[in-house]
């Protein structure tokens, strides 16, 4: 099964330096995210791409960033998972959870291609919960 990986876990990756300045979740989940680049297991969607490269001061870093994100092509979006985000959206909304619409994307992205999604933001993970109880 494929992954779709949060902006918080490539961050970790890509952005932070040493493994130290992580927490012990944050480290569990860089691993995982090595496992599936291993296997191929990865998936990005543009939205995420441009969470990660944005807010980089340094235009070398930018452009290695970008670079190294290019190995892994964006799945493409259909209007329909936008619209599904929007109605998860509601649902969390609607329970007392507040979302991010990215977040909400990416549960949208991950439920019609029967992906996990990968992350250690405690505000997402809320939000699957409260999908997950409404089936």
């Amino acid at each position: 099964m494929k992954t779709l990986v949060d902006s918080c876990v490539w961050s970790f990756l890509l952005r932070r330096k040493g493994k130290s300045a992580l927490s012990g979740d944050e480290q569990q989940a860089v691993m995982s995210l090595q496992d599936a680049i291993r296997d191929g297991r990865v998936a990005i969607i543009g939205p995420i791409r441009q969470e990660v490269l944005s807010g980089i001061k340094e235009p070398a870093q930018f452009e290695k960033l970008r670079r190294t994100l290019g190995a892994f092509p964006d799945e493409p979006i259909p209007t329909g998972d936008f619209e599904e985000a929007a109605r998860l959206f509601n649902i969390c909304r609607s329970r007392g959870v507040e979302c991010g619409r990215v977040d909400m994307l990416l549960c949208a992205v991950a439920a019609r291609k029967h992906w996990s999604i990968l992350t250690t933001d405690g505000s997402l993970k809320r939000c699957i919960e409260v999908l997950r109880t409404e089936g």
